[in-house]
């Protein structure tokens, strides 16, 4: 039996009902204030509000104090209808707004306005007395649904104060938008407001600056990541790993440049269906027009038709990590979640009709091996489809139904759940997107493999096939990260930082307790990075012997060789996460052992021959 959608949940009223309560408290407070609009989301709700005077999050605490007031009075909640436009106005203007004038309810009154004629006009009433016997009573224009009394709205939370343009457009008025939320009992808002502390302190933000891995400048432009050192080694040990997987099922590794003429984007039909995400075109001194490269494909498309090519050559498999360039206005930039330049894991599969699926399922073997490697369970498969009334897509009916009918025979076979989501699908391809859901409960949109038919056509694609006539290519492509920016501020959050063994910028940490032991840590690290070869051999001069071991693998080793005490080394390199840290003294520089500490609950695991810790981590390798 599938669970009940949300939106008929008793939770989504009581969120629906809490909005108005919300709303209520705050006019009430703060006389003057023009409701726009407040609707329940995912996890509470909002309400969008023009206050007379700026309000802090001091005032949050007064408003959540009076909706708990008001809640305790148990009014009944009613849907009134009005008896026509004309009564909905008079209601608005005289009930909802307390007679404040029409100033005071222009919000209210467009939204009216945008009713379409013969649609019923509701409105929510809310009704009672206070301890004091006096009436109280709040309308608000909304078609529901809510629940029928204000005494279960005990147990809300108002949580942040935002901006948001009235309608979502940017030339409007901005307005303030109360975020809350609320829950059915006590427990339940408790136990949620305790996961949102666990949250915070996942953000991927702050870890990146804690951890080093990646900042933000000013100078440098919004949604522009600069990659420190140990996000730098990060990135490319994911990389690598993404690598040597499209090697083994026969990729083709290309680089193309981040600027094209756009002469080329004009032919792929990005120009027209894509400028609003494009930077501005740039010209020349010979008046030829380029672009900040948005997307890969055109390049590999060019690269493709460069030579003739024979059915025997195909599949051709072209991967790059190729960084793209996207506008996004600033209120949508989100750390590394949404940036303007990011690097997509991006490949382009050319294929002949008789190997669609098969190739098809083959990238979606590949998703899925990737997700697995990265410990990513939590996902759901969605197949984008064109919208029929839209005249946003290009290309045939007849391609549009092949490539559709594919994905969701590939997804078949391979006995993957999916949903299908109309309208979802690129302007030139239906595609399969995996949705991930993230550490805060957020999703997103990563890995992606899309159809298409329209671009070899429009390049006009051709390959020789077995009866010596050209046929035409399908183009495939695909993405398993999607971003590796966004990847990365995802696993930062799945993680909190402490990143799987491979997968960990630094992997050990070697801490000294003097000056004297600095030699005997750096013979250590030398082994550990897999040089065996540089450690003066024992017999030689040297305060110590060699440690004994080897290990196939390069591990990634930092020595802590400040002269803090041992106690802060250990305190400053445990909040840098790394998996092991490795103390070393004078009994280990005379025994050729190290003293480990696990990251987590393993914690001290006492002292150990090198080798024996090389035999401990190969097992995590």
């Amino acid at each position: 039996m599938s669970a009940q959608p949300y939106e008929e949940s008793h939770l989504y009223k009581l969120r629906h009902s809490a909005a108005h309560l919300m709303a209520q408290a705050v006019t009430e407070l703060h006389p003057g204030s023009k409701l726009a609009i407040g609707p329940p989301i995912e996890n509470g709700f909002y309400y969008d509000i023009d206050f007379p005077e700026p309000i802090t999050d001091r005032d949050l605490g007064k408003i959540e104090q009076r909706m708990k007031e008001l809640a305790k009075l148990d009014m009944p909640i009613e849907m009134v209808e009005a008896k026509d436009r004309e009564d909905a106005k008079r209601i608005i203007l005289e009930d909802c707004t307390l007679g404040q004038g029409e100033e005071t309810a222009l919000y209210k009154l467009e939204l009216l306005d945008a009713i379409p004629d013969g649609d019923p006009i509701t409105f929510y009433d809310q009704k009672g007395t206070d301890k004091q016997g006096n009436e109280r009573r709040f309308i608000d224009l909304c078609r529901g649904p809510h629940i029928e009394s204000t005494k279960p709205l005990r147990y809300v939370k108002l949580m942040s104060i935002a901006g948001a343009y009235w309608r979502g457009d940017v030339k409007n008025k901005q307005l303030t938008r109360l975020y809350g939320t609320a829950f059915e009992t006590k427990e339940e808002l408790k136990e949620y407001l305790h996961f949102l502390e666990e949250a915070k302190k996942r953000d991927h933000r702050l870890l990146g600056r804690e951890l080093n891995l990646f900042m933000f400048s000013a100078k440098v432009g919004p949604g522009l990541p600069l990659w420190l050192p140990k996000g730098a080694v990060l990135r490319e040990t994911i990389c690598d790993f993404l690598k040597d997987e499209q090697v083994r099922r026969g990729y083709d590794p290309v680089v193309t440049p981040n600027i094209a003429s756009k002469r080329l984007y004009e032919a792929s039909g990005h120009i027209q269906n894509y400028a609003d995400k494009m930077f501005p075109f740039m010209e020349d001194a010979e008046k030829e027009t380029f672009i900040l490269k948005p997307m890969n494909c055109p390049f590999h498309i060019e690269m493709y038709a460069s030579t003739l090519r024979s059915y025997r050559d195909l599949p051709v498999r072209y991967a790059e990590f190729g960084t793209v360039y996207r506008y996004e206005q600033s209120g949508e930039l989100a750390g590394m979640l949404r940036v303007r330049g990011f690097t997509q894991d991006d490949a382009h599969l050319f294929v002949r009709p008789d190997q669609l699926l098969e190739e098809f399922k083959g990238v979606v073997e590949l998703t899925m091996a990737v997700l697995k490697k990265l410990g990513l369970k939590e996902y759901r498969v969605r197949v984008g489809t064109r919208d029929p009334s839209s005249d946003k897509y290009v290309g045939h009916d007849d391609n549009w139904e092949l490539s559709e009918k594919a994905i969701c025979q590939a997804c078949e076979e391979l006995g993957i759940d999916y949903e299908i989501s109309v309208g979802d699908a690129a302007f030139y391809g239906p595609k399969l997107d995996l949705v991930i859901k993230d550490a805060l409960r957020r999703e997103w949109q990563m890995g992606t493999v899309q159809v298409d038919y329209n671009l070899p056509e429009r390049f006009e694609l051709e390959y020789i096939g077995e009866d010596s006539k050209p046929h035409r290519p399908i183009l495939i492509h695909r993405a398993p990260f999607g971003s590796l920016e966004r990847m990365i501020g995802l696993l930062t959050e799945e993680y909190a930082g402490a990143f799987p063994f491979w997968m960990s910028p630094v992997q050990v940490g070697i801490l000294p307790i003097a000056d004297r032991h600095v030699g005997y840590a750096m013979a250590i690290a030398e082994v550990l990075q897999g040089y065996p070869s540089l450690v003066e051999p024992e017999g030689e001069q040297t305060e110590f012997k060699a440690p004994e071991g080897s290990i196939d693998e390069t591990i990634r080793v930092s020595i802590d060789a400040s002269r803090e005490t041992l106690g802060k080394k250990i305190r400053n390199n445990t909040k840098q996460k790394l998996p092991y840290l490795l103390i070393v003294g004078d009994r280990d520089a005379e025994e050729g052992t190290v003293g480990v500490r696990a990251r987590g609950e393993d914690g001290d695991l006492g002292s150990m021959k090198l080798a024996e810790f090389i035999k401990m981590i190969k097992k995590e390798l």
